[in-house]
């Protein structure tokens, strides 16, 4: 269930908003990529994205919008590839569906604890993400309890993809707080530019897709969530915030009270 207990009124830290698509979950790599291909294979085409390849297209953000710039790129007419990236992505998306509900994606390590730190802290989850709610609401669910977020907005509410904030803001809005008690958390570039556009402070937990993207604004850059037995690597922390070798409270706390003083 949501977080009963609140933050006293003068905590700076009253909510965590967070993505979900690499970040909450290990699941563009060995989720939604794979399943593009099987879709692609059901419809008889030849296309099947790598590893690589697939890396570079995350840069668009969004399935239909990603599948049409690669049939663009593959020099198909406009009606015909927005035709076919649109039924594609229907399929690819239920297939993602069917394997969040079988279990093939997973929590990203220390995510849970986070989670755990938070409730227990009294600070309310929320979730900002441009995934569509006929996946994340049943991934969430199964990976963490649907209820312990108090907003999730995808793309169903707001359709601009990030770097757009409209997700972002809309979150803000349901949680009825200002963005120097919200920071957000998320893993790209994309998302980083988001979140910034809203007026949140943000912290980026890299992955193997998004180490390499350009995150100068960030708040703090770690390379994973952490935990006692895989401490998370500090890569950028401009504040001095000096995790403990993880994401925890008392650090999204601090964040919350340096973006309080100086937004």
């Amino acid at each position: 269930m949501p977080a009963t207990t609140r933050p006293a009124e003068g905590d700076p830290l009253q909510a965590v908003v967070l993505d979900v698509d690499g970040t909450l979950v290990d699941s563009e790599r060995d989720g939604h990529r794979v399943a593009f291909n099987l879709a692609f294979e059901e419809a008889g085409l030849p296309d099947c994205w790598d590893v690589e390849l697939y890396g570079r297209l995350l840069a668009i953000t969004g399935g239909a919008r990603r599948l049409n710039a690669y049939f663009e790129e593959q020099g198909m007419a406009r009606t015909e590839r927005e035709e076919l990236a649109s039924r594609l992505h229907s399929r690819k998306t239920e297939i993602f569906t069917e394997m969040a509900a079988r279990g093939e994606i997973d929590a990203r390590p220390g995510v849970h604890d986070l989670l755990d730190e938070l409730e227990n802290a009294g600070v309310r989850l929320a979730v900002a993400t441009t995934g569509s709610l006929k996946w994340v609401e049943p991934l969430l669910d199964r990976l963490f309890g649907l209820e312990r977020f108090e907003a999730i907005v995808a793309s169903d509410d707001a359709p601009e993809r990030k770097p757009d904030p409209s997700a972002h803001q809309m979150t803000l809005e349901r949680l009825r707080l200002k963005p120097s008690a919200a920071p957000a958390v998320e893993d790209s570039a994309n998302g980083l530019r988001a979140a910034k556009s809203a007026g949140l402070a943000c912290v980026v937990v890299v992955n193997d897709y998004t180490r390499e993207q350009d995150f100068h604004h960030a708040d703090l850059v770690i390379d994973g969530f952490g935990g006692p037995d895989a401490p998370a690597a500090t890569l950028a922390d401009p504040h001095r915030l000096d995790p403990p070798g993880r994401l925890d409270v008392d650090t999204l706390r601090c964040l919350a009270q340096s973006s309080g003083s100086y937004g």
